[in-house]
Parts: C-alpha cells; structure tokens; sequence
C-alpha cells in the first residue's frame, strides 16, 4: 500500500516487498468491490461509459484497454479473465466495473461482491481446466494471446467444510516490516483523520517479518465506504477490502 505523506527513508526501510510500488513491470492487483454496471447510473452520469449487460464485459479505469484481467470471487475461487474493453470512469471506491453476466459466472453477492482481480502479462502461463471462448469479445482488437478464459478450481482436491459465518469486511490500509512503525501509522490515523473510529483502526501481526494496519470489522457497506473515502483523502492510493478476517 502507498501513503503519499509518509517519508522517503520510512518507505525504504520499513514497508514490507510486496507492497504495491509505481513499477509497472509488476501485474496491477487489488482486492474490493467490483461495481455492477447499469444504464441507470450512465444516464446519471456516475458511470462514464456504456457496457452491454447482456454481455461478458469489464472495465478497469487503472490498465490500458486490451489488458487481460482475472477476476476471481474469493469466497469460492471461481474465476475468469477477460480483456478490459475500455476505461470508463466509475467511483473510485470500487476496483472494476463489470456485468451482470459475471456475477452469475462467478457466483457472486450481488449485495457484496467482493472480488479479486490480477492483470495478466503476456508472458505469463496458467493452468486451465478448461478454456471457454465468448464470441462477443472476439470482436475486440488486441495482441493478447487469447480472448477470455474461463478459469476452473485448480486447487488440491480436498473437500473442506464450509463454515457460516456473518459477513465482515476489513480494509488493508498498509503492510510493514515493523510493529512500531504500525503503530506509529495507527496512531497518526487517529489523530488526523477526521471522525475516524479509533475502535476501527488495529494492528495486525501476521508473522516477524510482515505486520497489518487494518481498519474494521465493518457490516455495512455504506458505512465501509465512508471510512474508505476518508483514508483515500487522507492520502491512501490504493486500499484493498477483504471478508472474515
């Protein structure tokens, strides 16, 4: 995660590597809602472009058209990847705009779809179960080697037990080598972003080389949304969202 205000030598020395980084060469990936498009919301103007809904079709404002994404539900591994057909701009709270095709592809919660979504280079092999041509995206013009694949579970096959759980959603604001530099974000956080929940903001070990700051647990999205708007004013470029910690 990028924190515009935080120092030079603060960066070198304390954020944990895979923390996203202005490198290009590295594939864009993020974690968060995906926004299901409408004609509604075009003709209203939140969203600046049309989609056919009745079609295979995304758009991610951050990668050039042509880019091959995999879009995947975490909640059941399915996943797809598809061109971006165009950039339209939608609300920056959201990570991808799709259709409602997809939603049913991926077995999504079309309240909460929560996805994960990783650019695919040209160069990079994956293993498919089984490889699914869409005719309507055959029409888009682009070098990438294939037009859209569907991705099938290659996990171990071991039947795990699915466990109820309510749905709580955590924001990742930053990863660090240092407990102590968490905390010391944690506590800036407190102090200068305006009505933020204290109670909201935690610090997260996850083991002696890589440490959390996590804003949650949060049951509504509208509520999630608010805390992310004022984290991105804050000076967070990019912020991901997960379920059940």
């Amino acid at each position: 995660m990028k924190f515009k205000f935080l120092i030079f030598i603060f960066f070198v020395f304390s954020c944990s590597p895979h923390l996203k980084t202005l490198n290009q060469k590295k594939p864009y990936s993020a974690t968060g809602f995906a926004y299901v498009y409408n004609d509604y919301d075009f003709k209203k103007k939140i969203i600046l472009g049309k989609l056919n809904n009745e079609k295979f079709q995304i758009s991610q404002q951050n990668l050039r058209t042509g880019t091959l994404i995999k879009i995947t539900n975490p909640k059941n591994n399915k996943s797809i990847i598809l061109k971006n057909i165009k950039r339209i701009k939608y609300p920056d709270f959201y990570k991808i705009l799709i259709t409602n095709p997809i939603i049913e592809e991926l077995d999504l919660n079309i309240d909460l779809p929560i996805i994960e979504i990783v650019e695919i280079k040209k160069n990079e092999s994956f293993i498919a179960q089984k490889a699914k041509i869409y005719n309507e995206e055959k029409k888009i013009s682009s070098n990438a080697p294939v037009t859209s694949v569907k991705i099938s579970n290659i996990s171990k096959d071991k039947k795990k037990k699915i466990i109820n759980k309510s749905n709580k959603i955590f924001i990742h604001i930053a990863s660090f080598y240092s407990t102590d530099v968490a905390s010391f974000l944690k506590q800036r956080i407190i102090k200068e972003v305006p009505d933020f929940d204290a109670n909201k903001i935690k610090v997260k070990q996850i083991n002696k080389k890589e440490t959390h700051v996590i804003a949650g647990p949060y049951t509504s999205v509208n509520l999630l949304k608010n805390d992310y708007i004022k984290l991105k004013n804050f000076g967070f470029e990019e912020l991901d969202i997960y379920t059940n910690e």
